[in-house]
């Protein structure tokens, strides 16, 4: 497969602009491990409720706060892990919640990272289980995704977001609960949520 790192300028304009701009962009570990996005959530800083920047930077989300292209990974129950596309202008706190992802490389080492996964459908279809298999962690808190030789890369490989991505509202959050920010490639297995509400 041929990669090209996504440009920041793409990931520049607000969270619910890019959100469905990332669908079918890939994730490329430094391992050669892969999985296609297959479904994001677009958070939207200060304005949203439910963002984790709605009051301003912290120590857990100071990545939100820096420039567009970074990783902002944050635990959640303590013990899961989620993976952020850092978005808009610097300082807006704006990012995109990888929600899934469909293995397209080194499924040997995904399977490794992701044993309890039964079929290579549930490898990394949830964002605590993508994070899992591929390894991101607190070390990967705040990562260039735009740098060429960093160990977490957003790539693309030409294939185009969906024409007409599915959509919905988001899942998971009880704040701002009704804003229609979920995007998903239309019938792909390895999507996690509902149909679109």
């Amino acid at each position: 497969m041929s990669f090209v790192v996504v440009d920041r300028a793409l990931l520049a304009d607000h969270a619910t602009v890019v959100a469905p701009r990332l669908l079918n962009k890939i994730l490329l570990r430094d391992d050669g491990r892969a999985v296609r996005i297959v479904e994001v959530e677009a958070y939207g800083g200060a304005e949203d409720g439910a963002s984790h920047a709605r009051g301003g930077p912290t120590a857990r989300c100071a990545p939100m706060f820096g420039p567009p292209g970074h990783l902002y990974r944050y635990l959640i129950y303590g013990m899961h892990h989620c993976a952020n596309v850092v978005t808009g202008p610097d300082a807006k706190g704006q990012a995109v919640l990888i929600r899934a992802g469909e293995p397209v490389a080194r499924l040997d080492a995904l399977r490794v990272a992701r044993p309890r996964a039964r079929r290579d459908v549930e490898l990394a279809n949830g964002p605590a289980k993508l994070c899992e298999a591929m390894s991101i962690g607190p070390a990967l808190d705040g990562a260039d995704l735009c740098d060429p030789s960093g160990l977490l890369r957003l790539v693309d490989d030409g294939t185009a977001p969906p024409r007409r991505p599915g959509r919905s509202t988001r899942i998971g959050i009880t704040r701002d609960t009704a804003r229609r920010w979920r995007w998903y490639v239309p019938g792909d297995p390895c999507v996690s949520g509902r149909s679109p509400s």
